[in-house]
């Protein structure tokens, strides 16, 4: 059952999220599914997304608000108009299988008013809904990009151990930690690889296709190298960064402090290979 895959469902919105998240079984109607919330935020004052078994090989995923949301969802109005963008395109990200839909809005151009906001998509599979790969897919597919969207409406941040000691260390000097949390968000990551596609952009491996879904690697690379930027800004993931290879992207990095163009990297590779 769905029910028994809630450490699965916790660590994919971990990772694509940045945030932590709080579950619980939802045993309305006559088949149990899995409600999930930011930890931080009780179920009652957020986001809260839902993944149900529908029909016999589908998921229902449904994501509202708490009847307590009144605080976020103010927060969520002041939301930079950049976030809000990247917010509409996480959820533009969804397939269109999925058949995404948000009540009363079109999805181009969506706004979270009120408690409202209700938006759903149905995820169809091959087998049951009950298996970790129908779970993890409904999760990586739809939930995680919505959850997505919601964190960067709200402001989440990643905040590393090396960005804290940064602002232990340089105390008022803010933007050595900024750059890191903004270069270590997993939401740009997440919408780099669904923008640009999970092939590496300089040698074309599909990680996934190689090696398998659970060991598969991307990362990602900024073009506009961080250590030429006077001040700290964030990144459009559409337009800023690419996915690499582990293997491409430590090879555009041994030019220091300026790495290698994918044009100058992709010319070697081919002199190498002549």
């Amino acid at each position: 059952m769905i029910t028994a895959k809630r450490q699965l469902i916790a660590d994919a919105l971990l990772t694509g999220t940045g945030a932590e998240v709080a579950l619980a079984i939802n045993n309305d109607g006559l088949r149990s599914g899995m409600r999930l919330w930011f930890a931080d935020l009780d179920e009652r004052h957020g986001p809260i997304a839902e993944i149900k078994p529908h029909g016999l090989k589908s998921h229902r995923v449904r994501l509202t608000f708490g009847n307590f949301s009144g605080a976020v969802i103010r927060q969520i109005g002041k939301a930079p108009i950049e976030d809000q963008q990247l917010a509409r395109a996480l959820i533009s990200s969804i397939s269109a299988e999925h058949e995404v839909s948000i009540q009363g809005q079109d999805l181009e151009d969506w706004i979270i008013a009120d408690g409202s906001f209700h938006l759903q998509a149905i995820v169809r599979h091959v087998t049951g809904p009950d298996t970790d790969d129908a779970v993890r897919r409904t999760c990586q597919e739809v939930v995680v990009p919505a959850m997505a969207a919601m964190a960067e409406l709200i402001g989440y941040d990643v905040v590393d151990i090396d960005a804290v000691e940064d602002m232990t260390a340089f105390e008022g000097a803010v933007h050595p930690a900024y750059v890191k949390r903004r270069e270590r968000n997993p939401r740009n990551r997440l919408l780099c690889i669904r923008i640009h596609g999970d092939r590496c952009a300089a040698c074309g491996i599909e990680p996934r296709l190689t090696y398998g879904v659970e060991i598969a690697i991307m990362e990602v690379h900024h073009l506009e190298p961080l250590a030429n930027l006077v001040e700290p800004r964030p990144y459009d993931p559409a337009i800023d960064l690419i996915p690499l290879c582990p293997s491409c992207h430590r090879a555009v990095h041994t030019r220091r402090p300026v790495p290698l163009s994918i044009a100058e990297l992709q010319k070697r590779m081919e002199d190498a290979r002549a």
